[in-house]
C-alpha cells in the first residue's frame, strides 16, 4: 500500500470534487474542499464563509475504493466504525457517494 495518495490521483479527485461541487450544490456558497495527509484525502465544506469537517476517506489503491469515516463532532475525531448516520446509505467507496452522506449527515 502505498504511503501517500500519487500526484496523479489527487489531481483526478480535484477535478472531481469540483465537478460534483458544481453539480450537487444548488448554492455557490456551499461547497466541499480537499486536504491530502499520507494515505488520507479530508473532505470539509465550507457553507457561508464556515468550513466543517465532514469525512475523511482513505485511499486504498484505486480512485473509486475509499475506506470511508464521518466526523463525529461529539468525539471530535472521525469514525470509521459509525454507519448510524442520515445519508450513510450513500456511503460505497466512491468521492461523489461521500460527498453525497455529507450533505445528509450534516445540511448545508
Amino acid at each position: 500500500m502505498a504511503k501517500s495518495i500519487p500526484e496523479q490521483i489527487r489531481k483526478q479527485v480535484e477535478e472531481l470534487v469540483k465537478a460534483l461541487n458544481q453539480k450537487m450544490s444548488k448554492d455557490p456558497q456551499c461547497f466541499y474542499t480537499t486536504k491530502f495527509k499520507g494515505t488520507y484525502l479530508y473532505l470539509d465544506r465550507v457553507d457561508y464563509d464556515v468550513t466543517t469537517h465532514i469525512c475523511r476517506l482513505k485511499f486504498m489503491g484505486r480512485i473509486d475504493n475509499w475506506e470511508f469515516a464521518i466526523y463525529k463532532y461529539s468525539d471530535n475525531g472521525y469514525a470509521p466504525d459509525e454507519w448510524m448516520f442520515p445519508g450513510s446509505e450513500h456511503v460505497d467507496g466512491t468521492i461523489e457517494g461521500a460527498m453525497k452522506a455529507g450533505l445528509e449527515a450534516y445540511p448545508p
